[in-house]
Formats: C-alpha cells, sequence, structure tokens
C-alpha cells in the first residue's frame, strides 16, 4: 500500500499544471457567467442555483476524473477510445430506427440518445472516440504503403460514425470531418488522397444545397425523410447571406428568423462599448437570448467582460493548442502525439466556432463552448479531452525527468583520470 501511494506522489510530481490553469479558468468563467445566462432556466426552476448546480456537480466528475486518469497511462485511453467509438456508432444508429424509443428530441433536433431515464449526446461520444481510432490507425502505419492503407481505412470508419451524425447535426459533422482531415495533414497522407477526399465532400454539400434551396425551400415544399433537417440548415445558410447583404446601412429588423442572432449581436455590441464590458451580473440580453447559457453564452461574456474577457477566454483555448503542440514534439509515442493533436485540434475548432456564431461571424451551429455552455455531456466528454491531455503530458514530463537524470548519473560514473 505505502508503495502504492509512493508511487502516486511520484507521478502527481510531474502533472501539467498549465492544463490545469487552463481547466480551473474555464470552470471559473462557466461558474460566474451561467448564473448570469442561466436566468431563464432559473425561472422556470424557481431557484436561481437550480442550473449552475446542475453544470456544476458535471464539473466537479469531471475534475475529479482528470485528477486521477491523469496518473494512469495514456494506452488505456487509448484502448478506452474504441469502446467510446463503437458505443457511438450502435446508439447513433439504434436512433436512425423509425419511430426509435431511445431518441429524445429538443428545439426540433433529434440529437439525445435517452435509455433508462438517462439522455446523452452520442455525437459527442462519436467526437472523442473517433480522434482517438484515428490516431491508432495512422500510428501503425510506418511505409508510404501502409499509410494509404491507414487512410482509407480511417476514411470508412469516419464515414460509419460522420453519416449519422450527419442527418441530425451538420456542423457537429463537419467539425468532425475537418479535424479527421488536419490529422491525416500531420500523419503526412499524400495531399492527392487528402485534395481528391476534400474536392467530393465540398462538391457534395454544394450540390446538396442548391437542390434543396431551389427544390424545396424556394418552391414551399416539406422534406421528410432523414434528411428532413437540411431545410432548416439551408435556412441558416440564407439567412446569414441575407444578413451580411443587407449591410449596415439598413434598419435591423427582428423576426423569428433572426431572433437569437440579432440579440446576440445586441450583446455584444453593448459589451464592446466599454473594455471590461457592464461587468457579470448585469447583461440585459440573457433575458431575450432563449439559448444563452448553451450556444450563444460567448455573446453574454462579451456583454459581461467585454473586450478583456473575449480575449482572455481565446487565449485559454489556444494555449490548449500551443501546449499541446509543445507535448507532441517531444513525445516519443507517434499514436500519443496525433491522438493529442486531434484533442486540441477539437476543442480550440469547437470553440472557435462556437464563438464565431455568438459574434454573428457565421451561420448558426449549435456548437457549444467546451467546459463553458450548460450541458452535462459536453462537460463530461470535455473533461475526457482534458484528462487524456493531462495524461500524455504527465507521461512526457516524466519521461524527460528520467532521461535528464540518466545523463546526471552518467556524468557521476565518468572516472576520475588523473596524469602523474
Amino acid at each position: 500500500m505505502e508503495k502504492n501511494l509512493e508511487l502516486i506522489k511520484k507521478k502527481l510530481k510531474y502533472i501539467d499544471k498549465t492544463y490545469w490553469t487552463v481547466l480551473i479558468f474555464l470552470i471559473v468563467f462557466a461558474v460566474i457567467e451561467l448564473f448570469s445566462a442561466s436566468s431563464t432556466l432559473a425561472f422556470k426552476a424557481d431557484n436561481f442555483f437550480v442550473p449552475v448546480w446542475h453544470n456544476l456537480r458535471f464539473i466537479l466528475i469531471g475534475v475529479a476524473f482528470c485528477f486521477v486518469a491523469q496518473i494512469f497511462p495514456s494506452s488505456l485511453a487509448r484502448k478506452a477510445g474504441f469502446v467510446l467509438y463503437w458505443l457511438a456508432v450502435v446508439c447513433l444508429y439504434l436512433m436512425l430506427i423509425p419511430n426509435s424509443p431511445f431518441v429524445s428530441s429538443a428545439n426540433d433536433a433529434e440529437r439525445w440518445f435517452k435509455i433508462f431515464g438517462i439522455g446523452f449526446q452520442p455525437s459527442e461520444l462519436a467526437k472523442l472516440g473517433l480522434i482517438i481510432v484515428v490516431a491508432d490507425r495512422l500510428s501503425c502505419a510506418h511505409t508510404e504503403e501502409e499509410l494509404v492503407r491507414a487512410f482509407y481505412k480511417t476514411l470508412g470508419l469516419a464515414a460509419l460514425v460522420i453519416f449519422p451524425v450527419l442527418l441530425s447535426n451538420l456542423s457537429t459533422a463537419v467539425l468532425m470531418a475537418g479535424v479527421v482531415l488536419l490529422m491525416w495533414f500531420l500523419a503526412r497522407v499524400p495531399f492527392k488522397y487528402l485534395g481528391t477526399t476534400v474536392g467530393i465532400a465540398v462538391a457534395v454539400l454544394v450540390m446538396g444545397y442548391f437542390i434543396v434551396e431551389f427544390g424545396y425551400v424556394r418552391a414551399g415544399r416539406k422534406l421528410t425523410g432523414p434528411f428532413k433537417r437540411a431545410i432548416t440548415w439551408v435556412g441558416r445558410v440564407d439567412d446569414f447571406i441575407a444578413d451580411k447583404g443587407n449591410g449596415e446601412s439598413d434598419v435591423p429588423v427582428i423576426t423569428d428568423d433572426n431572433y437569437q442572432r440579432s440579440h446576440a449581436t445586441l450583446a455584444v455590441a453593448r459589451g464592446g462599448a466599454s473594455p471590461l464590458g457592464v461587468l457579470p451580473g448585469n447583461s440585459v440580453e440573457r433575458n431575450f437570448l432563449p439559448l444563452a447559457f448553451a450556444d450563444y453564452i460567448f455573446s453574454i461574456i462579451v456583454e459581461e467582460t467585454g473586450l478583456f474577457g473575449a480575449i482572455v477566454l481565446i487565449a485559454l483555448y489556444l494555449i490548449i493548442l500551443f501546449r499541446a503542440c509543445y507535448t507532441s514534439s517531444k513525445y516519443a509515442d507517434y499514436g500519443a502525439m496525433l491522438m493529442v493533436m486531434g484533442l486540441a485540434l477539437m476543442l480550440t475548432t469547437q470553440a472557435f466556432i462556437s464563438m464565431a456564431v455568438a459574434v454573428g461571424m457565421g451561420p448558426v451551429t449549435g456548437q457549444p463552448l467546451p467546459m463553458v455552455s450548460w450541458g452535462g455531456t459536453s462537460v463530461l466528454v470535455t473533461s475526457l479531452y482534458f484528462a487524456i491531455l493531462m495524461c500524455v503530458s504527465r507521461e512526457q514530463n516524466e519521461m524527460q525527468a528520467q532521461i535528464e537524470q540518466s545523463r546526471a548519473d552518467s556524468y557521476d560514473d565518468v572516472p576520475n583520470f588523473q596524469l602523474d
């Protein structure tokens, strides 16, 4: 028992303080802003602390898991990734069954898998599992021929899980595809394969857009079947293009279609009047934004903390990416390096997409701000991201210390030759 405790203490000496600092600051942002942004949830619950406590429970569970998981070998995470991947695949395809009892919808989107009264989003598990599986398969390739085979294998694995995600959440599917593409690039997959894949994907999306736009939206026809949400996606793109085409000279009119986006823009404009915003607790737009606590929480952060808060939050997500680059550049395990970069790219890309939408720089996507937005599944899965990043970084720090100690010992063993 004492030997195990000593081993744990030794491993805790090498924990990554940078990741822990970022995680703590993100939690501080989450707690403070959820008190403001979740006013509508607090009104429904008739209790000011209920929405915050809901998320705080998941945050505490996630922090506890990070603390414990960081001392375990990263190889366990790679094995668990396959379990998460296939679990997500099973759940996603069960949800495609007509009148499936496992589907739970919210905000006109059927993204929640519900069993035994517990609901979660399989797409969140799919993102994490896919990154780990792709990293593992690519790391097994040692020659160009093996790399090409690994590319086709990972392409199939990605398509298998992205397709069901696409039917209910286009932005998440595109995000997953983009991160896999970047992992192929890091693994040095030949450009002809990357270019062909991107070209086909873009052509399919553009063709799908025009088919839905002219065949259904402008014709006033309803779209049924598995692609029924395509009308929603096209409508969001049309609204975004229309807003940008209107220019600043037109008087903005708030309608049902642009309600959330308009109030998010007002929140950003109100916060931009001062470098520190209107200060936490003084948001006005939180009372008008139905999803201020989720997809649009960044607009409330800008309103209450101004440019200063926005810069700090952006810097936190960039630190995750830079730290992952630093760790992977020194790590001997190629598979762990790809996994770390994939996880960091997923976190930062999702964060920037969420922030871009909140400030009106992109069409509505429904992407939460990692570790900050309200939502149990998102918080727990983001905690898993941090746990794996911390685990790999701790191994790197421990390995580096052993190398330095070995060098020091080798110098001490040099014979002391003296001339007569």
